[in-house]
């Protein structure tokens, strides 16, 4: 704290801020966003400008590439090697973001540093940011953070004033308890701590099909981490996944995407593969998603992650379906092409999105505690995509939007199978198409959580939310706001403000599993709580658990 303040001590002669851009690794995505991006720093750079303080761009627009993205990690060295080390800097997020860009030039700046975010459904900067200060926290950089819909609100320029006078920002976080100060029941305690030394003791396997998606530093345990809860990684190449996608025979993936047909699963299928879903791109999956059954078996995983992006993207269409399926109980039969053995019979294989292994510990932990509860076991994550307050029908809440691209199960939506489509992934990011798993969760209770990295050691914070129903006409505003392909969940987090949320989530990602009514929500978390804590994990409970 002293060193902050002294540096914006030293620096209140200059009284300048600089000013670095994060970008995708694909063009298309920031030449897109490219405008978005301009007009948030605009608006950005007059309330700092507000309180008296110039801003300087580290890095120009280049007119060769038509964006001013910061776009590899490559260019984040360059840029950083022009930045006076101790200077105050802002990171400007309106856009997804690849946290290795900056992360080399973060990890050793000594100045404040200070992220931020617009509040948009459409444009993600929000989500960007959550993951890069994941990916901060992982690394032990010191940073504060703030988010605006206009940079104009008193909570913004408030948050700013602080930073520029004292290098931090203090937000509000009452809404966390550390679990080793509270005192659950001891029946809880003890299921949950039992379960966890029978777990450890089984051991697990993640199959982690490459690692460090889209730069999610943070999403990356270290094995040395990760070894002490009885889980170990296979890594395994998404090249050998498309290899062993060669080997599916075209009947084998008929018989998945008929399975699929007879459970009422619509596709949304045209005929121009640069723009729809094809039934092509539909049967290809289909191979991906026995490839990845087998696999999985081979080697065996008790849970996977396919990363997709970068690499597979380059070779098949989107995980995304596949991944959905894999997290369902309720799926299409897959046999051991040798013994005829159908795999992973009467069971999900929990899938890990993006190749998240925060998640897909989190994931398998749930998934065999909610079975050892008589819950059903299917989770998922999704991103922290975006909210707004909602009125009306009996609500008068703030509403969360939780999306992820496709990996949701159809166990948590209205309808299941037969309430769920599958819709083409964006061109800008999917270039090569495939189909999302698109719905609506269902209303009810949910356990929420999220492992990560802080201090050197696993940590997780844990609650309860409720999936909230709203009327179908707003329900297609928030999908238009966002992205209209992918499954949605409507989330209330009961004791917990907007902006507590934002200031201690240390990911863009979030996972979640049903409970069957309020009270066993609140039990089912405490349990959980009980678990991570016997596997080592630093536990907090946010926002309303009851603890009795």
């Amino acid at each position: 704290m002293v060193h902050l303040e002294q540096i914006m001590k030293a620096t209140s002669q200059s009284r300048r801020v600089y000013l670095v851009a994060n970008g995708d690794l694909r063009l298309s995505a920031n030449q897109q966003c490219w405008a978005e991006q301009a007009a948030m720093e605009a608006r950005l750079t007059e309330a700092i400008r507000g309180e008296g303080w110039t801003v300087r761009r580290a890095h120009a627009y280049n007119p060769a590439v038509r964006h001013g993205f910061i776009d590899s990690q490559k260019m984040g060295i360059e840029v950083f090697r022009g930045i006076e080390p101790e200077v105050p800097l802002v990171v400007a997020e309106s856009v997804w973001q690849y946290s290795q860009h900056l992360l080399p030039g973060l990890h050793t700046h000594r100045g404040p540093i200070l992220t931020v975010a617009n509040w948009s459904g459409t444009w993600p900067g929000l989500v960007g940011m959550l993951n890069l200060n994941g990916s901060l926290t992982k690394m032990g950089v010191r940073y504060s953070s703030l988010w605006s819909e206009t940079f104009t609100d008193r909570f913004f320029r408030s948050g700013l004033r602080q930073w520029l006078a004292s290098g931090t920002i203090a937000h509000d976080q009452s809404h966390v308890r550390d679990l080793g100060l509270l005192k659950l029941p001891a029946a809880d305690e003890q299921l949950g701590r039992e379960f966890a030394r029978r777990f450890r003791r089984e051991k697990a396997i993640l199959g982690v099909f490459d690692e460090g998606c889209m730069g999610m530093y943070n999403a990356i345990i270290p094995d040395e981490l990760l070894a002490p809860t009885g889980v170990y990684k296979e890594r395994l190449s998404q090249s050998a996944l498309y290899a062993a996608m060669q080997e599916v025979s075209d009947a084998d993936a008929a018989m998945v995407l008929a399975w699929m047909q007879r459970k009422g699963l619509r596709f949304e299928w045209g005929r121009d593969e640069a723009t729809e879903l094809t039934e092509r791109q539909t049967l290809l999956q289909c191979k991906m998603y026995v490839a990845a059954l087998r696999m999985a078996d081979a080697f065996g995983c008790s849970a996977v992650g396919i990363q997709y992006q970068q690499g597979l993207k380059d070779l098949a269409p989107a995980s995304d379906l596949v991944e959905g399926m894999l997290n369902n109980v309720d799926r299409p039969p897959v046999v051991c092409p040798e013994t005829d053995r159908v795999l992973f019979a009467g069971e999900a294989l929990p899938h890990f999105n993006e190749v998240d292994e925060c998640a897909g510990l989190d994931g398998l932990v749930t998934y065999r505690l909610w079975r050892e509860l008589g819950f059903a076991p299917e989770n998922t994550l999704h991103d922290v995509r975006w909210g707004q307050h909602y009125r009306g029908q009996g609500l008068d809440d703030y509403v969360w939007v939780l999306l992820i691209s496709g990996a949701v199960p159809p166990a948590h939506l209205v309808g299941g199978w037969s309430g769920a489509s599958s819709v083409r992934q964006p061109p800008m990011y999917f270039r090569l198409g495939g189909g999302t798993l698109k719905g609506v969760s269902r209303p009810g209770w949910m356990v929420w959580s999220r492992v990560f990295v802080m201090d050197g050691c696993l940590q997780a914070d844990v609650g309860v939310l409720e999936a909230v129903s709203l009327p179908a006409r707003e329900t297609e505003r928030r999908w238009r706001e966002t992205s209209p392909q992918w499954p949605i969940l409507h989330a209330v987090f009961r004791g917990i403000t907007r902006d507590q949320m934002m200031a201690r989530h240390k990911s863009n990602h979030i996972q979640v599993v049903y409970a069957p009514t309020l009270k066993q929500a609140h039990r089912a978390c405490r349990v959980k709580a009980a678990a991570l804590a016997e596997l080592g994990l630093k536990v907090h409970l946010c926002g309303d658990v009851d603890l009795a």
